[in-house]
């Protein structure tokens, strides 16, 4: 039965060919004039069953259609089958013959009737035969990109589960007895002393011509365990102390940069954070707002209490641990101090902190721990350090423990002099080899290159020598690297530097690298309407976004993008006035500058650019902006915007009968405003004009509410309004109703929908069914 279903086809196509190729002949001989064309016609029907062959070939898709229509075909041939096998084939083999046949015969009529027909039918043929060609070549085509989409998911899941398999394992690996250096940030408000106590930190010795074994690091300073013993030597404390942290890593940038630089995602970048206050000046705005985001980052922290040296009478001794400082000075200076000291305790149990002096502290875990310091002077700086030291090998030892698994953050990008575009990086965990492949992340992307130089400078002294940096082929965590390589221009610092591993897949660590953009071009307001916002660094961008998107604030973003303000930026925020929202032609700056060139076209196109260094600072400043734009808005809806207002006349106090109509009412609901236009419903909605003025106890008013008693002078604008009369058209019985419209009312809606109760948005309500307003 197989052998004669397939050979059915084949006896087609030989007969078929046959008959194709006798149709020239009879018309070569029938009508020789047309001889070229037959030719062409002999050739396109040899290339015609060629193309069959190849089409006859069922794919995939046509095998499935065509074993559905057998399985059909055999349900309804069953009986047939059971009485004779094979018959439903043969017959089938018998028709298609037959068919053939007829074919021929009918093509043979037709070439010896008309060519012409001959041509069409074999381009028609033809025709359909490349049609089903390129359908069956575009669903194969379909089918391969889909596997291949497939394969790739597939594969970045497998290479996925590898790497997280592998982290795993090197976080089980670690040891209580490796552990990296501690990432210290110094934060607080302006002028409380953070870098005059970094610089107090990092150059101790550095007068006296010596490095200290302090080394200068990209981002960071690197303070060895050698150096914090010879500092710490003369405190009793350190003499029975065990250090097993390597050293100390306090961030450069002083203030939010660095905070907002690092990821919420992930383990952040900072272990343990110096929150600087002036001991004279107490809680200030930014240090709240330190507060806040540490307590929101979960971070653990210690309070410097800077300036102690600024008491009066204060006898300094330099570098000196501060309770041999302060048991060397009088007692006026010891009071006071006292007294200081439980004022900035008081602040800081307003903000819900319970804080203690070091020394007297009950429970570090529950007690910030208050630490005394002189950034001029050094003094309290030993007591710190080692502070640090105990708190961080205390509580954050699990933390601290060193992984191998990279984990390594991006602080800024920088244009190196003889070395082209270089990027700032914080090695948290891991190493990181010269030759290395990483991927980083772009606003356009993840960028895949290789490390040319890791660098980092020289040791103090040699700082003053200008571009001089050591080179190294290998680094290993904690400590701040620079890393000069290729395509690194658009970097986003505060995104994670990844390294590729002889197991890993480029496209699964790229996709991995991308995710922390998506999930801030996620914040972007999809219709278009809304501010542009604009940062330094990811991190910063995102902690601004969140703020944005708060219930408090719900400002919306159209765009967004990191780095300085150029030119595009302004074309990107003057759409905003194509959309009718000049409101939103803004630009919010959080710590970048703006070129010359983008200011001068922000005001030629009316595009406001606000910059601050501070989040809250930015919000005020647009605030201000808002209320501003609003309070304009107002004022050119206030002539139509329509407040609900009935009024009840009060027929003793009848001063003028006509126009302009002067007579005393109650406020029976709602606000009546001057400029409101009066109608009475029950006089057929006849209008009276608008009220001009009002006064209560003698004074002029510009608005009376319910409850109210006014005289009101009514003047019309229309000649039809000038003619009504009171006691002909209305008297005291009619109600006077302000004449609210749909207009009115959206404008009301708009602008106003604050200054109304919800007692006078019902009466709204109700008015509308008097006037039919849909």
């Amino acid at each position: 039965e197989e052998e004669g279903a397939t050979s059915a086809p084949e006896n087609t196509q030989e007969n078929e060919l046959a008959t194709a190729e006798s149709q020239p002949e009879e018309v070569t001989t029938k009508e020789p004039q047309l001889e070229p064309a037959v030719e062409e016609e002999d050739d396109w029907d040899k290339m015609d069953w060629e193309n069959s062959d190849i089409t006859l070939l069922p794919k995939p898709q046509q095998v499935e259609e065509a074993e559905e229509d057998v399985e059909e075909d055999l349900k309804r041939t069953k009986k047939a089958q059971a009485t004779a096998k094979g018959t439903g084939v043969h017959a089938e083999g018998d028709r298609e013959e037959g068919d053939e046949e007829e074919e021929e015969s009918g093509s043979e009529s037709d070439s010896a009737s008309d060519s012409d027909a001959s041509e069409s039918d074999s381009d028609s043929h033809s025709e359909s035969d490349s049609t089903s060609a390129t359908d069956t070549d575009d669903e194969s085509s379909e089918d391969e990109s889909e596997d291949e989409e497939e394969e790739r998911l597939e594969r970045i899941r497998t290479a996925r589960a590898k790497r997280h398999k592998r982290i795993q394992e090197a976080l089980e690996n670690r040891s209580r007895d490796e552990l990296r250096s501690p990432i210290c940030c110094i934060l607080g408000h302006v002028d409380t002393g953070k870098t005059k106590l970094l610089d107090r930190i990092r150059n101790t010795n550095v007068q006296d011509g010596e490095a200290g074994g302090i080394t200068q690091q990209i981002g960071a300073t690197y303070m060895p365990m050698d150096d914090i013993k010879k500092r710490t030597e003369h405190m009793e404390e350190a003499k029975s102390q065990k250090f097993n942290v390597p050293g100390l890593l306090v961030i450069d940038t002083p203030g939010h940069e660095s905070f907002t630089n690092l990821r919420s995602r992930g383990s952040g970048l900072c272990d343990i954070a110096i929150l600087v206050i002036d001991i004279m000046h107490g809680l200030e705005q930014q240090t709240i707002e330190s507060i806040n985001l540490l307590k929101m980052r979960k971070t653990p922290f210690i309070v410097a209490l800077n300036k102690i040296d600024r008491m009066y009478g204060w006898k300094a001794i330099p570098n000196a641990p501060f309770r041999e400082s302060l048991a060397s000075q009088g007692r006026d200076q010891q009071e006071e101090f006292k007294s200081r000291m439980k004022a900035a305790i008081t602040n800081l149990a307003e903000q819900g902190l319970n804080a203690s002096l070091y020394y007297e502290n009950p429970d570090i875990r529950k007690y910030i721990s208050v630490v005394p310091t002189s950034a001029i002077t050094g003094e309290g700086v030993p007591d710190m350090l080692l502070l640090l030291v105990q708190l961080t090998q205390q509580m954050l030892a699990q933390r601290l423990m060193y992984c191998s698994a990279l984990q390594c953050t991006l602080l800024e990008v920088k244009a190196i002099e003889g070395l082209g575009t270089t990027v700032d990086v914080v090695l948290v965990n891991g190493t990181l080899r010269e030759g290395d492949t990483i991927v980083a992340c772009t606003l356009n992307g993840a960028v895949v290159t290789q490390i040319r130089a890791l660098l980092t400078p020289h040791p103090m002294k040699e700082l003053r020598v200008k571009g001089s940096y050591q080179h190294h082929k290998f680094l290993k965590a904690a400590q701040g690297v620079k890393i000069a390589a290729h395509g690194l221009e658009q970097a986003v610092a505060g995104t994670q530097v990844y390294v590729v591993g002889p197991d890993d897949d480029i496209e699964e660590i790229k996709d991995e690298c991308v995710q922390d953009m998506d999930t801030i071009l996620s914040a972007v307001d999809r219709s278009g309407e809304g501010v542009c916002v604009q940062a330094s660094t990811l991190g910063s961008l995102e902690a601004l976004l969140e703020f944005l998107r708060s219930d408090d604030v719900k400002i919306p973003v159209s765009g967004i993008n990191i780095g300085p303000v150029h030119k595009k930026d302004v074309m990107r925020a003057s759409v905003m006035h194509e959309r009718k929202k000049p409101e939103y032609a803004v630009i919010l700056c959080f710590d970048v500058g703006v070129s010359k060139e983008a200011q001068q076209m922000a005001n030629d196109m009316d595009v406001k650019i606000f910059t601050a260094d501070i989040i809250y600072h930015l919000f005020d400043q647009f605030t201000a902006y808002m209320a501003q734009v609003r309070e304009r808005k107002r004022a050119e809806a206030s002539p139509y915007a329509v407040f609900p207002c009935i009024l009840k006349i009060l027929p003793q106090f009848v001063f003028n009968k006509k126009d302009p109509i002067v007579l005393g009412v109650d406020i029976a609901e709602g606000i009546a405003k001057v400029g409101t236009p009066i109608c009475i419903p029950s006089q057929n909605f006849i209008t009276l004009g608008k009220i001009a003025s009002m006064e209560m106890n003698h004074k002029d008013v510009d608005i009376a509410r319910k409850g109210d008693s006014v005289a009101m002078k009514i003047q019309s604008t229309t000649a039809a309004e000038s003619a009504r009369l009171y006691g002909r058209h209305f008297d005291h019985k009619d109600e006077l109703v302000s004449h609210i419209s749909r207009h009115s009312i959206d404008l009301l809606k708009e602008n106003y929908r604050n200054d109304l109760t919800k007692d006078e948005w019902l009466l709204v309500v109700k008015l509308k069914k008097v006037f039919d307003i849909q």
